[in-house]
């Protein structure tokens, strides 16, 4: 299992969504602090929402420290994009957990520092609110509801 998570970064650094998508099981529940939990073609279409977004961009990942057994598995990951509301450099360090079924991720779990994030993307605005629920609750509904325009899109 830990050539799928290689895959799956590997594919990421490319903004191969495809590929990406390919690791996912499609019973798949994704989760992080951005979107909150998203299940299924949902979850899949977030990646391709991201990827197509960062093309052409400065935009790179890298991953670390990747173990994995047959039902479980984690890693650790950096992004390195500009956020393009503002225009402001963020470096995010994201731990994620997956958990396995025939040979595919179908729980996949993000865990990143939300108000570190947000003091990088939105400056002293993210450094004031960042921390709260309120922030957490309004980024996912704005995250969901990119999320939506794109599903109406695509679909």
């Amino acid at each position: 299992m830990q050539h799928t998570i290689e895959t799956f970064y590997k594919a990421f650094n490319n903004l191969d969504a495809e590929t990406m998508v390919s690791c996912y099981h499609d019973d798949i529940t994704f989760e992080d602090p951005a979107f909150g939990v998203l299940q299924k073609n949902r979850a899949k279409n977030m990646w391709r929402m991201l990827c197509a977004s960062q093309k052409g961009k400065d935009f790179k990942i890298e991953f670390s420290n990747i173990e994995a057994n047959e039902q479980t598995g984690k890693a650790h990951w950096e992004a390195y994009y500009t956020f393009s509301k503002t225009g402001r450099k963020v470096h995010n360090k994201i731990d994620a957990e997956f958990k396995f079924k025939d040979g595919k991720i179908i729980r996949h779990i993000d865990t990143f520092n939300l108000h570190k994030w947000s003091q990088e993307a939105m400056g002293f605005k993210g450094f004031l609110l960042g921390s709260t629920g309120f922030f957490k609750k309004k980024l996912q509904l704005q995250t969901n509801k990119l999320l939506d325009k794109f599903e109406s899109n695509v679909n």
